[in-house]
């Protein structure tokens, strides 16, 4: 299965703009942003984001399939997707792909990062509806029970977790039980749901040209 293995922080850096891919150590000093807001390379220092119009589209898809942990093929699959529903393409592929299972996984508090909840989800560790789940691109819908498996909730990581976990998150489409380590999808997310700055129109002219 592809997936991108280089460093987080550099993907930050090419976007300037936190990604929040790496957890807690996002809002600490330690964040590569707070250090050097730089584009990566040896002329990095020197070089400038996108400004023509070209330019900001294409870093506007970037920034958001990094954001989400896609890459480029399966972006594109799920743009044709969003394309051929009804309404606004933009709108439709940003819905798309906050149903998938590892940002659902994220979203609860279950992972510190989307990246996090990808393997956790690859490891096995929960199930939807009862029966173990390990495709982090997996869809669900209104009505669809995420759960912490009962033999995973005994390891350090999930019991740490299971400390701290907040039933008061910010996704209003997800409720989420902090005693039973479950959530439950209980709408379809919309375009109001995403609180990351994504200007998917920009993605949308790309794509059409």
């Amino acid at each position: 299965m592809a997936k991108y293995t280089g460093p987080a922080c550099r993907q930050c850096r090419r976007e300037g703009c936190k990604l929040f891919l790496k957890g807690d150590r996002c809002f600490s000093s330690k964040c590569a942003m707070e250090r050097r807001a730089t584009i990566p390379g040896q002329h990095g220092a020197n070089k400038k984001f996108g400004t023509k119009e070209y330019g900001k589209q294409l870093r506007e898809k970037q920034k958001t399939k990094r954001y989400y942990g896609i890459l480029e093929n399966q972006f594109k699959n799920y743009f044709k997707k969003a394309d051929a529903k009804e309404g606004l393409t933009g709108e439709n592929l940003l819905v798309l792909i906050e149903r998938r299972l590892d940002n659902v996984v994220y979203r609860a508090g279950f992972a510190q990062s989307r990246r996090d909840a990808r393997q956790l989800v690859l490891h096995r560790h929960f199930t939807v509806n009862g029966k173990i789940a390990n495709i982090p691109s997996l869809l669900v819908k209104p009505g669809d029970v995420i759960a912490l498996k009962a033999t995973s909730k005994e390891l350090p990581k999930f019991k740490a977790m299971m400390e701290t976990l907040d039933a008061n998150i910010s996704a209003k489409w997800l409720t989420v039980d902090a005693e039973n380590v479950t959530v439950t999808v209980s709408l379809m997310p919309t375009r109001e749901d995403v609180d990351f700055d994504i200007r998917e129109q920009l993605i949308v002219e790309l794509y059409s040209k």
